[in-house]
């Protein structure tokens, strides 16, 4: 068996555990799933089944939620995709992609942890659990991972496993899509559970 295949092993165990074991904290049952983004397709099919498996065996309903799509939701709803290319081509990638991160933050727009809320505002506690896929759609700088975990703290307590596409140093410290200067030096200690870690 794979390191991969052990932390998933690992993750499906605790997320069936009475009471869960992803979190040391009640108010916070958030984790994080760390794997190399260079597996992305064949990591993304066994989520799949880890979902699956979580619903036929242990009566867990999972629900899948695309940071991609709602970063494309948010830019059709504000902007627009016209108006985005048009600045790129006129100002450059960096401009863009910071008018892009205002969108997701700034409260006049349609802020990322509002959203995924508004999303999760059905769900109950108790049988759901959400799986927030597709990470790798806020890089290089669009959205930071950590921050979007902090401010989902209070406003749920439905599961989350954030499937965070990065490299590992040490048990805490992840650097976003394997980039040098994206690395978020311990900003999980003591408070959400990494699996995936070296």
């Amino acid at each position: 068996m794979s390191l991969l295949e052990k932390e998933f092993s690992t993750l499906e165990k605790d997320l069936t555990s009475t009471p869960l074991r992803i979190s040391a904290y009640h108010d916070l049952p958030f984790a994080i799933f760390r794997y190399d983004p260079w597996d992305e397709f064949s990591c993304r099919n066994r989520i799949r089944l880890l979902a699956i498996s979580l619903e036929q065996n242990h009566h867990k309903r999972v629900t899948f939620v695309s940071l991609g799509k709602i970063l494309w939701k948010v830019i059709r709803e504000t902007e627009g995709l016209e108006a985005i290319i048009a600045e790129e081509r006129q100002l450059g990638f960096d401009h863009v992609q910071q008018t892009i991160y205002n969108l997701l933050s700034d409260s006049d727009f349609m802020p990322l942890p509002d959203v995924l809320e508004k999303r999760m505002e059905h769900l109950n506690p108790v049988k759901n659990l959400v799986f927030l896929v597709r990470a790798g759609a806020l890089a290089p700088s669009i959205f930071r991972c950590s921050a979007l975990l902090d401010k989902m703290h209070g406003r749920t307590m439905v599961p989350i496993i954030l499937f965070y596409p990065g490299t590992a140093e040490g048990k805490t410290d992840l650097r976003f899509m394997n980039m040098p200067e994206r690395a978020n030096l311990g900003a999980y200690n003591y408070r959400v559970k990494i699996y995936g870690g070296d």
